[in-house]
């Protein structure tokens, strides 16, 4: 990547700065995009950026010299264990889509102080593949459904279908507090994103991007509630925030739960990762316009820690 200025022209209006550099500079790494990101190195109208800024029609974007050694070989390399893994998690495929259930603790890409995350893994495994890329994203902490897809194409229908909002989502959570209530309950409000210590840390706020999510509780327990959750738009954190600030924080949530009822709680029920759960995804197939439902299992963790709440 050259030190050079680039004018935003309309073609890329209203773009994410991260996805734009991404796909401008092919030979540049992710985490080195991200990297010089955070550092604010990158600036719009001379100011510094976060990777989700979207960029505008005649934004000016200054960008800093980088020097890529295209000499040295990727040694990048899978070992059979992981090949295995990434195959066994795979619970839909064909020609055009791949969807896997992600396990927690796993980021969906490399640029948070990891060089590989899930897409880079897979890009890899299938390197025969001319084109993979994310449809969607889900935090790292949280387990679950992740689309892919395998041609550019099928990549802009089905991120259409979720503009539209025709891609519907389930998650599955456990949750602090008791409800009676056997319908389901709506939640609206406005999210802004803050950047604390290289954190992304979510809170409401009126200047923010309208949000709406719908839960419905499936089972009480003492003091623990097992909910089943629906994001109606999809912004960063939502499912988190939106159940805290209703006092209904995920159990072992560490940015925005209960920090003694989750410390009480590993001690208990030895889980050390999120409840939280992306179950089910239903879209329209972009080619034969079938719908199709995929649904991802809990994981044995998940499942014994609700088999010891009984």
């Amino acid at each position: 990547m050259k030190n050079k200025n680039i004018i935003v022209s309309s073609f890329i209006d209203r773009q994410r700065i991260d996805n734009f550099l991404i796909k401008k500079f092919k030979t540049v790494p992710k985490s080195l995009i991200y990297k010089i990101l955070r550092k604010g190195k990158i600036k719009v109208n001379k100011k510094k950026v976060s990777p989700y800024f979207k960029i505008k029609y005649q934004d000016k974007i200054e960008l800093p010299y980088i020097y890529i050694n295209h000499t040295k070989k990727n040694k990048k390399k899978l070992s059979l264990n992981k090949i295995t893994f990434l195959k066994k998690i795979i619970i839909f495929e064909d020609r055009y889509i791949l969807a896997i259930n992600k396990p927690s603790g796993i980021a969906v890409h490399g640029g948070s102080g990891i060089n590989y995350g899930i897409i880079e893994s897979y890009r890899f495994l299938f390197k025969k593949n001319f084109f993979l890329e994310l449809v969607h994203r889900i935090d790292k902490e949280t387990s679950g459904v992740l689309l892919m897809a395998k041609k550019r194409s099928i990549l802009k229908i089905l991120q259409q279908q979720l503009r539209e909002k025709k891609i519907k989502k389930e998650y599955i959570a456990l949750v602090k507090g008791n409800c009676i209530s056997k319908k389901y309950i709506y939640i609206k409000n406005f999210l802004v994103k803050n950047f604390l210590n290289k954190k992304v840390k979510v809170k409401i706020d009126k200047k923010g991007k309208f949000s709406e999510t719908k839960f419905k509780i499936i089972k009480n327990y003492t003091n623990f509630m097992l909910t089943k959750i629906k994001p109606i738009t999809g912004r960063t954190h939502q499912i988190r925030v939106h159940m805290s600030c209703l006092n209904y924080p995920i159990i072992n949530d560490q940015r925005y739960g209960d920090y003694n009822l989750n410390l009480e709680f590993k001690k208990n029920f030895n889980l050390n990762r999120l409840f939280l759960h992306a179950k089910k995804i239903i879209f329209i197939h972009p080619i034969n316009n079938k719908k199709i439902v995929i649904n991802a299992p809990l994981s044995k963790e998940l499942y014994n820690c609700l088999l010891k709440l009984k």
